[in-house]
């Protein structure tokens, strides 16, 4: 612990940290999948998803609606291709090149090295996958190995328990709850807060990484040893 002059705690020196860039890349390959920066192109892939019966209650923890029809979701769409914060991408499943999952940085901090994922939204097909495990693990690594943030944010519905448990087994830990802290859809949001930092990364990625080595999953595509961060 370090002490100034009057006796007080103070953080750790930080030295030699400047600005960082913001995402900017257009794709990320990985093994099973690739993420894609959100274009058009993507629309009529993710559309027949997102707009099914089965996919509704995806959306009750998201921020929108579920669209009714094509044009209602080229509308929504529409500003996640040209937004900067948030920075959206689409999940390209590799074995079938179509866009199955939506996923984005936001709350992008610079300054301070701060980067948050959200607006989740996975197609039923893409749930309890490879491909959702790895979509995640490239966008840490670029977040970490590439940007060089000090700090990735995972904030959801304090009632979302699914998405709490997910970011639990990706290595973000769970720092408190945010009470009153939005009102969505003529609704009270408890927000729960989790966060992984830079030092947490270094420790999780091999496990990641060997969690989805192919030599983990048999012919079926069944994991043969679970991901324990």
């Amino acid at each position: 612990m370090r002490y100034n002059e009057f006796n007080q705690p103070i953080g750790e020196i930080v030295s030699n940290f400047t600005k960082l860039e913001a995402p900017s890349v257009k794709v990320i390959e990985g093994q099973y999948c690739r993420l894609e920066k959100l274009s058009n192109v993507h629309t009529e892939d993710l559309y027949q998803y997102f707009i099914a019966e089965e996919d509704a209650s995806n959306w009750t923890y998201l921020p929108d609606n579920q669209p009714q029809d094509y044009n209602a979701f080229e509308s929504y769409i529409a500003p996640m291709v040209i937004s900067k914060d948030p920075y959206f991408f689409a999940i390209i499943d590799k074995s079938t090149s179509q866009a199955v999952g939506l996923l984005s940085f936001l709350r992008i901090d610079q300054d301070n090295g701060v980067i948050e994922v959200g607006h989740i939204h996975y197609a039923n097909i893409l749930k309890r996958s490879r491909i959702a495990t790895e979509a995640q693990y490239l966008l840490a690594k670029y977040v970490f190995d590439t940007l060089g943030y000090r700090r990735y944010e995972w904030k959801c519905d304090a009632l979302n328990e699914p998405s709490i448990r997910a970011a639990k087994r990706l290595g973000f830990k769970l720092e408190g709850i945010f009470h009153q802290h939005k009102i969505y859809k003529n609704r009270n949001r408890d927000t729960c807060w989790l966060a992984m930092t830079d030092h947490e990364w270094y420790n999780n990625k091999p496990k990641f990484e060997k969690w989805l080595s192919p030599q983990n999953f048999n012919e079926k595509g069944e994991q043969l040893s679970h991901l324990s961060i």
